[in-house]
């Protein structure tokens, strides 16, 4: 199982180091992954998202890379965990509740770009 998962810390390490191993000129921003404070993400994907970062930056005409993470499904549903604490911390009452999130869909994030290579497989078949 360890080798099949990449951890949050060791992805995010992974594409900075993409992005500046041969080219340390070139600036990187990674998006998407803010509140997240503890995942883990496929280790095959990882290394090809890994290669998409290296292969932008070694074009001469890239300065810089952003990598934006985005829900696939533009409707997703998560629980919310509300907690109720004393003033030591402790927790004292927990609800629980849930709510659909309408995430904006990649197309927010092409900036106007014709040349969009799509190397998605269909959905689940991942």
């Amino acid at each position: 199982m360890k080798l099949m998962h990449t951890k949050l810390p060791d992805f995010i390490k992974k594409m900075y180091v993409a992005a500046s191993k041969e080219y340390p000129q070139k600036t990187m921003k990674l998006k998407g992954l803010e509140n997240l404070r503890s995942a883990k993400l496929q280790s095959l994907r990882t290394g090809r998202i890994e290669n998409a970062v290296a292969e932008l930056a070694h074009r001469e005409d890239i300065e810089h890379i952003e990598v934006d993470v985005l829900p696939r499904i533009p409707e997703t549903m998560h629980t919310v965990v509300v907690k109720g604490q004393d003033r030591n911390g402790t927790t004292k009452k927990v609800i629980l509740e849930v709510i659909n999130i309408l995430h904006p869909t990649e197309e927010t994030e092409f900036d106007g770009c014709d040349d969009i290579e799509d190397r998605r497989p269909p959905l689940g078949l991942h």
